[in-house]
């Protein structure tokens, strides 16, 4: 890539930025969230989960699984960054103590008083017993089921554990077949002048812009007011910390549209290597900005009615070189890994792609330990 701080910045300048500055080379597991600071997480497994498929492009060796097995050695936390995933301590202590609030999906209203109180009391029980499953808390407590925030029904013991992880009462030490197991969390209470606010603000500012920059200025607003889900106390503060942001980043103007990114200098890309990537990857996390890049819309259709789907339940898009060309469906069928691959125009016709997609297809094999070759493409 050009240097970008002698002269103006073309589209395929930002193309490279935008792979070069996550894809790193490949570290051990502790390095790589060192570095990343936050993956975000997501339950569907096809073929595994989004943070297993984003670490496995940048841990040396990684299998699925690796991140929950070795958690409570790793120093990190499960919580609400932009978004809900794993978080580096360093990071997340910028962000607490948050105010009295529930989790964003009830819009980060404060607790009504008869829940807080409930709230205290789980708090002393868990603070004297040590870490919990939510069973051994239900059956204390027998707290029942109440509406959640999708107008169904929950059991009142999870949902007041999530509130009060999400307010940093609570961590997870662990979990115990995808169950999380609780323990009570103490933040350092702190109060902060004009200065030091800001600066925290900026700092989980400049957390969020390292992960998923370059951004066109819509999607830096976007994805910055996302903060709040991070600091629901700073909320009101976030639009002067995008204006200092946009101040403080390099940014350009192209084809009319400004562009920011963090000063930085990038390894080149690794050439004639393909890589499937999570819808949730960093690459491709913002849509407008995939547009941009890649002149092709892409969409994450597992939410979609079958009948309308135009990619798939579970795309993975497809990454050659530093281009986004296309997506892969993958299934585990008889112990093989099942792939149906496709294109926004056509495949690549050099032999070094088909050699490299097949390479990738084996990675994905021992990355899920499957004891078969790849069942072929479709």
């Amino acid at each position: 890539m050009r240097d970008t701080n002698r002269m103006p910045p073309t589209l395929d300048d930002l193309r490279h930025q935008a792979v070069a500055q996550t894809l790193f080379a490949p570290a051990t597991l502790k390095r790589a969230l060192e570095k990343l600071a936050f993956v975000q997480a997501d339950p569907i497994r096809a073929p595994a989960r989004a943070q297993d498929l984003i670490l496995r492009h940048r841990v040396k060796n990684y299998q699925a699984g690796d991140l929950e097995h070795r958690y409570a050695k790793l120093g990190v936390e499960e919580d609400f960054f932009i978004n809900y995933g794993f978080i580096s301590r360093p990071l997340q202590a910028l962000m607490h103590p948050r105010s009295n609030s529930r989790v964003p999906a009830a819009g980060c209203l404060p607790f009504p008083p008869a829940q807080r109180k409930r709230a205290l009391l789980l708090l002393d029980f868990i603070r004297e017993r040590g870490p919990v499953h939510p069973r051994e808390v239900d059956k204390h407590f027998a707290h029942g089921t109440v509406e959640n925030y999708w107008g169904g029904s929950s059991n009142a013991t999870t949902h007041l554990l999530d509130a009060m992880h999400y307010q940093g009462l609570l961590r997870i030490v662990r979990r115990e077949r995808g169950i999380r197991v609780y323990a009570v969390h103490e933040h350092e209470l702190t109060q902060l002048d004009k200065a030091a606010r800001e600066a925290r603000i900026d700092a989980l500012v400049d957390a969020a812009v390292n992960i998923y920059a370059p951004l066109p200025g819509k999607s830096l607003s976007l994805l910055l007011r996302r903060l709040r889900f991070a600091t629901p106390q700073w909320q009101k503060y976030l639009t002067a910390a995008i204006q200092r942001a946009k101040h403080r980043l390099n940014h350009a103007r192209i084809n009319e549209i400004d562009w920011y990114w963090p000063a930085k200098k990038l390894a080149p890309v690794q050439h004639d290597t393909v890589r499937l990537l999570t819808p949730f990857d960093p690459i491709v996390w913002d849509r407008d900005r995939f547009e941009l890049l890649w002149g092709w819309t892409y969409r994450f259709e597992a939410y979609t009615p079958p009948a309308k789907r135009k990619l798939g339940y579970y795309a993975l898009p497809l990454l050659w070189r530093d281009r986004v060309i296309g997506w892969a469906n993958l299934s585990v069928k008889n112990g093989g890994l099942k792939s149906e691959i496709g294109y926004v125009n056509e495949a690549p016709h050099d032999a070094a792609y088909k050699g490299e997609l097949a390479a990738e297809l084996d990675r994905m094999g021992m990355f899920l330990k499957l004891q078969t070759a790849p069942g072929g493409l479709a």
